[in-house]
């Protein structure tokens, strides 16, 4: 489920309001383009005069992420670690940086978020990428594991080395576009373009203020509805099963599997959108709130002090921390 950027030339009220389908009309002196990588639509906004340089630094940084991180492209570093599992490896620093990242993620939220749930995902159907995965496959015979092969994963930082148990696999998902999306934003400051907006796929970050306006309004697509929220700085990002959902036999499957069980996780939640301080942060703490259920989602998200929007299987709508509310607040909760 993505996140949308709707720049307007005039200044959207707070709080949020539900708007009809806007027209894409951005603001004197910026632009907008778009890529596909790291499986996702990478969408962003530069100032003109920056454009190019800006929209180089973007592509570059996005292409070299995919071509070290991606578990679908077979001669990736990340495809060739999972294969030499069991035995020790040197890695790059990028390779390295992302699974310190991940590990950490699953020891700070006691592995509700498990990088290392790659063979279920393939043994559920999830064996190439989203756009390749047949609507309906056969069903499978497979006995399916439970989670938790991160916790025997061993680092060794002075060298880059990381040693895998023979078996296990790990795939980034999320916070690997999480990452990238917070990279590029630092790359873009550190060459002096200082107003930006960086999308992918849903993982949103932004720097800046766009010209004549004191926000970026951001769409956020509910199941029924849309939202536009006057976004100021930081991080947006969403975890859910609009998009990415087949059937393999009788079942439905997608893509967020409870760690526990290795299956799908069953739970009242459609998306949880989460706002945070950086990109990666909020991607980590959507999917894990998103797995948690409303009740242990909702109360992960305030321990954390995070504001997010959560949209229920039936439509319905929760607000977590201060999240801005809507004008009907009548079919809004807040929590």
């Amino acid at each position: 489920m993505a996140l949308e950027t709707i720049i307007r030339h005039n200044n959207l009220p707070f709080p949020v309001h539900m708007l009809p389908e806007p027209d894409y009309v951005l603001p004197s002196g910026m632009r907008r383009s778009q890529f596909h990588a790291m499986g996702t639509q990478v969408s962003f906004l530069l100032p003109e005069a920056q454009f190019t340089l800006g929209a180089e630094i973007i592509r570059t940084l996005f292409e070299h992420w995919e071509q070290t991180l991606s578990r679908f492209l077979p001669d990736s570093e990340l495809s060739q670690l999972n294969r030499l599992a069991g035995k020790p490896v040197l890695v790059s620093k990028l390779l390295f940086t992302v699974l310190s990242s991940a590990l950490e993620a699953a020891r700070s939220t006691n592995g509700i978020y498990d990088p290392t749930l790659l063979n279920q995902l393939m043994q559920l159907g999830y064996d190439r990428t989203f756009e390749e995965v047949p609507p309906q496959s056969a069903a499978s015979t497979a006995a399916i594991e439970p989670g938790g092969r991160w916790r025997a994963i061993q680092l060794q930082p002075s060298l880059r080395l990381v040693h895998m148990p023979a078996g296990t696999r790990v795939e980034f998902g999320g916070i690997a576009k999480g990452m990238a999306v917070d990279a590029a934003l630092e790359a873009l400051r550190s060459e002096k373009i200082e107003t930006a907006l960086v999308n992918a796929g849903g993982d949103l970050a932004v720097s800046g203020m766009p010209p004549g306006l004191q926000q970026w309004p951001i769409e956020i697509q509910g199941k029924t509805r849309t939202w536009v929220v006057p976004f100021h700085h930081g991080a947006l990002a969403t975890s859910g099963i609009g998009r990415r959902h087949w059937r393999q036999g009788t079942e439905l499957r997608h893509h967020l599997l409870d760690p526990g069980t290795g299956l799908p996780a069953r739970t009242q939640l459609w998306s949880v959108t989460v706002a945070a301080a950086q990109c990666k942060q909020a991607e980590v703490a959507a999917k894990v709130a998103f797995l948690l259920g409303i009740k242990q989602g909702s109360a992960f998200l305030r321990q954390h002090g995070l504001a997010a929007l959560l949209i229920m299987q039936d439509g319905s709508v929760l607000t977590v921390g201060p999240w801005p509310q809507e004008v009907n607040k009548s079919e809004v909760q807040q929590c």
